[in-house]
């Protein structure tokens, strides 16, 4: 099996991708041909999924997104395509926080799910999730992604929802980092 795939982006469109490695062109569905640019480096997880009539390759930028995919794929009647699609039109985070909340109605709005494989994935998923994103209220401001992933990170170490709320804002106050420079902001000011 094909774990990962570190090369160049050839080519992509709306939900595939190239990656050029040692001369060969690995062709995958992607969700997130938005935030490529030609010739640029990239290292994609990957998920090969062979049925009696076709051998397809799925791409992921990250092992939990892989993971998730996986636990998707593992629902009765939900298959890899679907969830790609899941992942592409909303994203790790929201597709973890519909399922861990239970919210239904959340998941029927996903491109290919109906009310009763929603119910499933819930029934299926829901509290075996790890990692599962902070939980975002209609009080809790919405962070750029990089900080978002770094609070998913120091929740992850243990930190409390509570101690996350000034962290945060600590982050913010220098915009423009990386994930990994805002989990250090972070720390520094939790740990102080």
């Amino acid at each position: 099996m094909i774990a990962f795939i570190r090369g160049k982006v050839a080519a992509y469109g709306t939900d595939w991708i190239i990656v050029e490695n040692n001369g060969i062109g690995w062709q995958m569905s992607y969700p997130h041909t938005a935030d490529l640019r030609l010739n640029s480096d990239v290292s994609v997880y990957t998920y090969m999924h062979v049925t009696e009539n076709d051998v397809s390759l799925f791409g992921f930028e990250s092992q939990e997104e892989k993971e998730l995919f996986l636990r998707l794929i593992s629902v009765k009647g939900l298959g890899p395509k679907t969830a790609m699609n899941m992942l592409a039109h909303s994203g790790y985070s929201t597709v973890i926080m519909a399922i861990e909340e239970g919210n239904v109605a959340a998941l029927k709005k996903m491109p290919g799910i109906g009310a009763k494989s929603a119910s499933q994935i819930v029934l299926d998923l829901k509290g075996k999730l790890v990692a599962a994103p902070v939980k975002a209220s209609a009080n809790t401001p919405q962070y750029p992604p990089e900080i978002q992933d770094a609070l998913e990170g120091l929740k992850g170490l243990g930190f409390k929802p509570a101690e996350l709320t000034p962290a945060a804002s600590k982050m913010l106050e220098t915009p423009g980092k990386t994930t990994a420079e805002y989990i250090r902001i972070g720390l520094q000011f939790l740990n102080r």
